[in-house]
């Protein structure tokens, strides 16, 4: 079939706005599209950048993206030389995500899976990334307060109910909706009584936030500014400040105006 000079001009200016995935017939994803658990809306470059840079991702990083959607977020921690993997329910989302993996050039360090989140191991993560409900955020909350401590977790937008976010920041530049981000960090669990010298340290956690008091003698002097990031944790005591690491039973560290300190968990 032959077409007139003008009507061939036509197609192929016509095909020539057509993004190449269309003419290919590759799937492309629409915003608002319902999911499993949220509809899709992508988060912008700009923040997915920013959230990156807050949970400070390294090479030595291995990210888990929630809900992973186009793959943007593995996608951009692959090229901060991380391992990163995308969990996404919906199978045309994954194979778009390792497409544009293959388009980047970072697919021995980017990989998607098909899962449900609530199904899925996440233990390995030392950042996790996600853009999902409140509600979602609070039923995976009690799973990622077990990971390891010192897992970094940024979300997009959506907190995590009474868990205060160690960070928040929002981005302008590049970003029309959706620009903001928040950072928690996963703390060891030190909740207890710990003997601490001659006297008896009581501490009740509440997240990353400490109270409690020391018992030395007949005296008890409540402690301040408690608090945890990750491993680390500091605490006042009367005048002193201590701080120190956390590992499992055990913590210690220095204290200000110089010295050491060493504790040991007697029960939780």
């Amino acid at each position: 079939m032959k077409f007139s000079a003008p009507v061939l001009t036509a197609f192929v200016l016509f095909a020539a706005a057509l993004p190449a995935a269309q003419i290919s017939g590759e799937y492309q994803p629409q915003v608002g599209q319902e999911g499993k658990d949220v509809i899709w809306v992508p988060t912008p470059q700009a923040l997915v950048d920013k959230m990156l840079a807050m949970a400070k991702v390294t090479a030595r990083d291995y990210v888990i993206d929630l809900g992973s959607g186009d793959g943007r977020t593995v996608i951009s921690a692959a090229k901060l030389g991380a391992k990163a993997l995308g969990i996404e329910y919906n199978p045309e989302m994954v194979e778009l995500s390792k497409r544009n993996a293959a388009k980047a050039g970072v697919s021995d360090r980017a990989s998607f899976v098909k899962a449900d989140l609530f199904e899925s191991d996440f233990s390995r993560a030392t950042v996790i990334t996600m853009f999902l409900l409140p509600d979602i955020n609070l039923r995976l909350r009690p799973k990622i307060l077990e990971l390891k401590p010192g897992t970094r977790i940024v979300s997009n937008s959506f907190t995590m109910g009474d868990w205060a976010a160690d960070e928040t920041a929002s981005v302008k530049n590049g970003c029309a909706s959706y620009c903001t981000a928040h950072l928690w960090i996963v703390p060891a669990k030190v909740e207890g009584i710990w003997q601490l010298g001659d006297g008896e340290l009581t501490l009740q956690q509440t997240y990353q936030m400490l109270t409690g008091s020391l018992r030395r003698g007949g005296s008890e002097i409540p402690i301040t500014e408690g608090k945890l990031n990750g491993d680390r944790i500091v605490f006042n005591i009367g005048a002193q400040r201590y701080s120190g690491r956390v590992s499992g039973t055990s913590m210690e560290g220095t204290v200000s105006g110089g010295g050491q300190w060493k504790a040991s968990q007697v029960s939780k």
